[in-house]
């Protein structure tokens, strides 16, 4: 149980059977009337985002997120197979679970695996990550950083758009939050 004195952005409730991560939180003292915290939340499991306002001092029941550091190791059927690097279990994760994040998963990348009693909520990548691309067009003269954007496929089989002046071959590194191109990889 925490009270609404204990609300931090990251914390998990438990509010009607449901996990809620907050997002922001304000606590509001109006002239008249009692006090009062406006907060943001987001459902964990269907990332549905809500208004919710709570008396202050309301106790509000929390749940223990275990956030582990893990290796993904392989994809296996509708499973992504990640291994926790203190222990060495195996832990089955679900494409759902996973989501669109497969999208910049690479073999033997460290993630964060975010649990509940043993279940997996959601996994988070690094920030930024470091792909190699597979298959653009070819670069042609005259191209120059300031111009347009073209497709190029990475080795995970992610399509994303890339400068004109970017080759098959080149190393780029590429927010995972939106896959947004972010630059070359000098090697």
């Amino acid at each position: 149980m925490a009270s609404t004195s204990d609300f931090k952005n990251g914390l998990v409730l438990q509010i009607e059977g449901q996990l809620w991560t907050i997002i922001e939180f304000q606590h509001v003292k109006p002239g008249k009337g009692p006090a009062f915290v406006r907060t943001k939340l987001k459902n964990v499991l269907s990332g549905k985002v809500v208004d919710k306002t709570f008396n202050a001092g309301v106790k509000v029941e929390t749940a223990t997120v275990d956030r582990r550091s893990m290796t993904y190791l392989y994809h296996d059927g509708s499973d992504y197979i990640f291994m926790d690097g203190d222990t060495f279990d195996q832990v089955p994760v679900s494409e759902a679970v996973v989501g669109d994040q497969s999208r910049f998963l690479l073999e033997n990348m460290l993630v964060q695996v975010a649990t509940h009693e043993e279940v997996p909520l959601f996994v988070e990548l690094p920030v930024t990550v470091e792909l190699v691309v597979q298959h653009t067009d070819p670069g042609l003269q005259g191209d120059r950083s300031t111009g347009g954007t073209k497709p190029a496929t990475l080795e995970t089989g992610a399509e994303i758009s890339v400068p004109l002046f970017i080759n098959t071959g080149d190393k780029l590194k590429v927010d995972s939050r939106d896959g947004n191109y972010l630059g070359r990889v000098n090697s």
